[in-house]
């Protein structure tokens, strides 16, 4: 997938956006906070996911995201939210 195509959605960027700043969540936690439903939300999940931006460790039924620390693009997304928010 193309960077623009990753990066073309508000809730996935909403997603990314939120990850950054709370560390690990799970999906009814950011579905609740970008005011997304449940289905929507883990279809974006599954592709930052799918990118490597994103990794998710399950506890029983409980899935948690946080940024993939092992991924040269997470590590680049993370860089590029943190230095956004700092200029604000």
């Amino acid at each position: 997938m193309e960077i623009e195509e990753v990066f073309s959605s508000k809730p996935r960027l909403k997603i990314i956006k939120l990850v950054a700043q709370l560390g690990s969540l799970n999906v009814s936690d950011i579905a609740r906070r970008i005011n997304l439903n449940y289905s929507a939300t883990s279809k974006h999940l599954k592709l930052l996911e799918a990118e490597g931006i994103l990794t998710q460790r399950v506890y029983g039924r409980i899935r948690m995201y946080k940024f993939n620390e092992n991924s040269l693009r997470a590590k680049a997304v993370q860089n590029l939210i943190d230095a956004w928010e700092q200029n604000k």
